[in-house]
């Protein structure tokens, strides 16, 4: 695609004139994605645990780490936990686990539950970093894992899934330009294209408003654990979890400021994978209270 349709295309995306933009413009461009079916679908599961919690907000680690390992069978359709990691990571590999930082960071209780399960498939203890940072901490892994907590934020209108990795641009405050619409290029820079293998969102206890900073009048329990691999189906079905939270709040739609057009930039512009509800299928087992979906 030529740089000039690309820059246009972007400059009307911020305007906020995506769905025409786009509409007219796949009739005469190819775009350059990364998937280019005409129907894509993408699997998103969402387990949930009503005892995971207690009334405190402390974590049974015992009942999160069923949920992992129910995630696990669900995503893969693999018969138990440790075939669903074997098909997905490789003793070999060294495995970056990615995380939520000190603002509604993510339960220590899901990062230890990952590395049982990857030294349980024979990952070496030291093949298994802590790889949130800069670009040279990605570099060193052949597979990502991300573990974002779910939240809203005042910069990116959500900030889970695709706001995780921009540490790794090594310039991450250039990113917050233009409504932090650029986001979904991260993942494409190839230090950290097509390392991520699973994404693993921490909703126990999310944010749907004020993010990162942990307002209490915004957090509610969740007890859930998001899950996939398309990153922009899990953040899809994310924001759908908050923007419903927030309606519920309010008793009417309240939207999230900034508009978090990250989402449907890293598919429409990125190809990371589809923001489309329809295309993404949608596996919930557990807790049914307040699905939000």
């Amino acid at each position: 695609m030529p740089d000039k349709q690309r820059l246009i295309t972007r400059r009307d995306f911020i305007r906020g004139t995506i769905g025409a933009t786009f509409a007219t413009s796949m009739l005469g461009v190819k775009w350059a994605m990364a998937d280019e079916k005409a129907v894509r679908s993408s699997l998103v599961t969402v387990v949930r645990d009503k005892n995971v919690m207690d009334a405190d907000f402390a974590v049974d680690f015992n009942v999160y780490q069923k949920m992992l390992d129910q995630t696990m069978i669900q995503l893969t359709g693999k018969n138990n936990s440790k075939d669903a990691w074997s098909s997905i990571i490789k003793p070999e590999d060294t495995v970056g686990l990615v995380t939520t930082g000190h603002l509604n960071p993510t339960h220590d209780e899901l990062v230890y539950a990952v590395r049982i399960a990857l030294m349980d498939i024979g990952v070496p203890k030291k093949k298994i970093k802590m790889a949130q940072g800069g670009s040279r901490k990605a570099r060193a892994c052949t597979a990502l894992i991300s573990l974002p907590a779910l939240k809203a934020h005042w910069l990116t209108g959500i900030g889970t899934v695709l706001k995780n990795y921009i540490m790794y641009s090594d310039s991450p405050s250039s990113y917050h330009d233009e409504n932090s619409s650029k986001l979904g290029e991260i993942w494409n820079l190839p230090h950290v294209k097509g390392k991520t293998k699973l994404i693993l969102v921490d909703a126990l206890y999310p944010l749907c408003d004020k993010g990162p900073q942990p307002d209490p009048r915004y957090k509610w329990a969740y007890n859930g654990l998001i899950a996939g691999a398309d990153p922009v189906a899990v953040e899809t079905v994310c924001l759908k979890i908050i923007t419903e939270k927030r309606k519920a709040l309010r008793g009417e739609p309240w939207h999230l400021s900034p508009p978090p057009i990250c989402v449907e930039a890293a598919d429409k512009i990125y190809g990371l994978g589809t923001s489309c509800m329809e295309e993404i299928k949608i596996e919930h087992y557990g807790w049914e209270q307040d699905l939000l979906l």
